[in-house]
């Protein structure tokens, strides 16, 4: 059950959208294996808004390719979202009478925007990338699917799991005595006691956004929400917020999401990306908005549009010479260049935090840190996934961004090892097709032509940065912390102090 959670739970549901307005209806697409169920919904961090009880189940007809084209499953309930329902995230917990206690309960979950702004920030969660990661039905895009489906719920442990301090991450910090977990056994064992897939330690809201959401409730601040096809279906979704965030592992954007929020920047808005392997791969939507399109490592050799006019939407990596606009170009940073850390065999054992540089930058204001320090290492801060540039030093052996393309004005101010994997490389409970991905030699072959030693040490070593830039000219501003893992080391003062700095100084 741990490797396909298909009907493992009596339960299932998923929302015909991501995301609702004010005075909209969520229709709630249920599958239950007994006579009855209940619904319960839960605006996160407020409490129970609207429940049902008693409702009739149905175990419906689930077609093979629901993976990719959804589950077609008829409404099981309607939610009405009142006009009085703030912006935020809305878990909702379904029960079904009479089935073992474990398998009991189904999670679906859903976000209501504000139709105006309420909050000087928007958080931006990266729904694209836990569907892509999402295998129930079957397949995700890692485990030999192209088309991934909005139309299905999701997973076991991705919306609600059980608290734990490391056992569910991908790169656990270590402790005194301890040797790094190179094979993620940890998190295993963790996942096949519970009856979870492996992508929970790599997205979904309960592992990333709900943690910096916590936090800000913790500092007081307000936050509006929406999610990641918001940008690609509303050009105007940004429109009155000052700050723009990302938060996690924000990895598959579309073209349109991408040019929202390059306008945003563009216009003067600012964002920043807490964020690790962040806009990677260029993904697509149906017309319906709700099938989304990447093939990744093959996109090159079989994806339709290429060899079309419409090739600069090919749905592989965004630094791809056939698409042609690298990442790096909007956040400073790439995964090119730095995209694993305390990952595998990529920097086992190095610190977790990143190095200061630059101290007297605004971004480490009152936080005590000077050159040399490390920054969120108890906690792991730099890890799994990152995002990176190559690095030089100035004359005053500090660092700077060589990347011949990076934007006006960036600045790095602190940085920690990071590098890309071969074959022999990848934890070996990493869930993926085998044979379908070595990053290390596949950005090779895409950005320098083969993999040849030359080529393949181009991309083997990289830098997690923390930085500054304004990628349009009479722009805004792009800070990019380039790390998933930023939002577990939120506890720590300095870490905390330097999350406070960016949204305050970005919001202004």
């Amino acid at each position: 059950m741990a490797d396909d959670v298909t009907h493992f739970d009596a339960v299932e549901a998923y929302c015909d959208a991501s995301s609702y307005l004010p005075g909209e209806t969520v229709r709630l697409h249920v599958w239950c294996a007994t006579g009855t169920y209940d619904v319960e919904v839960v605006r996160y961090g407020t409490g129970v808004v609207w429940s049902a009880a008693s409702l009739k189940g149905e175990a419906h007809h689930t077609p093979d390719d629901a993976d990719a084209h959804g589950c077609h499953w008829p409404v099981g309930v309607h939610i009405p979202v009142p006009n009085d329902w703030p912006s935020g995230v809305y878990i909702v917990t379904l029960r079904a009478h009479g089935a073992v206690h474990d398998r009991a309960v189904g999670h679906a979950m859903f976000v209501v925007r504000a139709p105006r702004p309420t909050s000087d920030v928007l958080l931006v969660l990266a729904t694209n990338t836990y569907n892509a990661y999402n295998n129930w039905g079957g397949r995700s895009l890692y485990t030999g699917g192209h088309e991934v489906s909005f139309d299905r719920p999701y997973g076991r442990g991705l919306i609600v799991r059980p608290h734990t301090e490391r056992d569910d991450r991908k790169s656990p910090p270590t402790r005194d005595g301890e040797e790094p977990d190179v094979d993620g056994q940890r998190l295993q064992r963790f996942r096949f006691e519970h009856g979870y897939a492996a992508y929970i330690g790599s997205t979904g809201w309960f592992t990333y956004e709900r943690r910096f959401v916590d936090w800000a409730a913790r500092r007081g601040l307000t936050l509006d929400v929406a999610v990641s096809s918001d940008l690609e279906r509303d050009p105007s979704i940004t429109s009155g917020y000052p700050l723009v965030l990302g938060v996690g592992h924000d990895e598959y954007w579309s073209g349109a999401q991408r040019d929202g929020i390059e306008r945003h920047v563009a216009r003067g808005g600012n964002y920043a990306s807490f964020s690790g392997n962040t806009m990677f791969w260029q993904v697509r939507f149906d017309p319906t908005g709700r099938t989304m399109t990447a093939y990744k490592y093959s996109a090159h050799r079989r994806d339709p549009v290429v060899g079309t006019s419409d090739e600069r939407s090919m749905s592989g990596m965004w630094c791809d010479p056939l698409v042609g606009r690298p990442e790096w170009r909007f956040l400073g940073a790439g995964s090119a260049y730095g995209l694993y850390s305390r990952y595998g065999r990529s920097t086992p054992r190095t610190s977790g935090g990143f190095t200061v540089y630059r101290d007297r930058h605004w971004m480490f204001e009152g936080t005590g840190l000077s050159y040399g320090d490390l920054l969120g290492a108890r906690d792991g801060a730099v890890g799994y996934e990152t995002a990176g540039c190559r690095l030089g030093l100035d004359e005053y052996g500090l660092p700077f961004s060589a990347l011949a393309d990076a934007p006006a004005h960036t600045e790095v101010v602190a940085f920690a090892p990071a590098s890309n994997l071969g074959a022999d490389g990848y934890p070996a409970s990493a869930s993926f097709t085998p044979g379908s991905q070595v990053d290390m030699d596949f950005i090779a072959e895409r950005l320098y032509g083969d993999t040849s030693d030359d080529s393949i040490d181009r991309v083997r070593h990289g830098a997690a940065v923390m930085l500054t830039c304004r990628p349009f000219d009479g722009g805004g501003q792009v800070v990019t912390v380039g790390t998933t893992d930023w939002v577990f080391a939120l506890g720590d003062p300095a870490v905390d102090r330097v999350t406070s700095n960016i949204i305050e100084r970005l919001r202004a």
